[in-house]
C-alpha cells in the first residue's frame, strides 16, 4: 500500500512546528500528490484566527503555482465540535475559501454554551467510571456529529472516538449516507482495531492520515496502515491509499 495523500497536518498557524511551506516540501519528499494543511478551528484555544485563514489561503495559491507539477495543496480546517446539536465553529466566509473540511471532539474548545461545556469537559470523563452513565453520554456524543455532518460539507471525521466515546457503527453508517471518512489516525489510537471492524460492517470508507504537527511526519502513517491491514479493510475503501 502507497499513501497518495495526506490530509490532516498542522501548522505554526495552530500549534503545528513548521510552516505551510515546510509541510508542503516534506509531502513532496515523500512523494505524495496531495497534502491538506488543516489546523484548528478559532474555537481551539491553539486554533487558527478566522482573518488567518485568508492569509492561509493566498500562502497556499502561491504554493500551489510554484508546485505545480509536483503536488497539490489544500486549504482546510480542522474543524470542533461547539454543541451537542451539532454546531462547530467554522461559518459561511470560511466554507467558501476552503477545500476541506475535518470535523472532531477536542478538548481545549471554548463550547457554545454552559451545558455543552457541562456535557464535553465533565459528563464525558465521568461517564468513563460511571457505568450507567457510559451510553447516555457515548449516544449525545454520537448524535452530536450525526447532526454535524447533516449540516455541514464535512469530509473526514478525525479520530473518532479518541476524545469522546462513540457509537462507531452508528456513526459510521450516517457518515456514509453523507460520503463522509472516517479516519484513521496515526498519532492517535483511533480508530482502533476493534473500531475498525464495527466500521467495516456498514459502508463507509476510510481516510488514513498522519496528524502531523512536525513537519517531518507529513505522510508519517505507517500506524494507520499496520491498522488498516490488521483489520482487512478493503483497498478501496481507503481513500487515500493506492495498490
Amino acid at each position: 500500500m502507497k499513501i497518495i495523500g495526506d490530509y490532516h497536518t498542522h501548522t505554526t498557524y495552530s500549534h503545528g512546528s513548521g510552516s505551510i511551506r515546510d509541510n508542503v516540501e516534506v509531502a513532496i519528499k515523500r512523494g505524495l500528490k496531495e497534502v491538506a494543511i488543516c489546523d484548528h478551528g478559532p474555537s481551539h484555544i491553539y486554533g487558527v484566527r478566522k482573518k488567518k485563514l485568508f492569509q492561509m489561503r493566498r500562502e497556499i495559491d502561491e504554493l500551489n503555482e510554484e508546485y505545480k507539477d509536483k503536488i497539490r495543496v489544500l486549504l482546510g480546517v480542522e474543524a470542533n465540535v461547539v454543541s451537542f446539536n451539532g454546531d462547530i465553529d467554522i461559518d459561511d466566509e470560511i466554507l467558501e475559501i476552503i477545500d476541506i473540511l475535518l470535523l472532531g471532539f477536542h478538548y481545549g474548545i471554548i463550547p457554545k454554551s454552559i451545558r455543552d461545556g457541562f456535557l464535553l469537559f465533565v459528563a464525558n470523563p465521568i461517564s468513563k467510571k460511571v457505568a450507567r452513565l457510559n451510553n447516555i453520554i457515548k449516544e449525545k456524543n454520537t448524535q452530536a456529529l450525526i447532526r454535524a455532518i447533516n449540516r455541514y460539507p464535512v469530509d473526514i471525521i478525525t479520530h473518532p472516538g479518541s476524545k469522546a466515546r462513540l457509537n462507531i457503527e452508528k456513526l459510521a453508517r450516517a457518515a456514509h449516507e453523507k460520503g463522509v471518512a472516517l479516519e484513521i489516525n496515526s498519532s492517535h489510537s483511533q480508530l482502533s482495531l476493534e473500531n475498525i471492524k464495527k466500521a467495516l460492517k456498514t459502508n463507509v470508507e476510510f481516510v488514513i492520515n498522519s496528524d502531523a504537527h512536525d513537519p517531518e511526519d507529513v505522510g508519517n502513517v505507517e500506524e494507520g496502515i499496520i491498522r488498516a491491514l490488521e483489520g482487512k479493510i478493503p483497498i478501496h475503501r481507503i481513500r487515500n491509499l493506492e495498490a
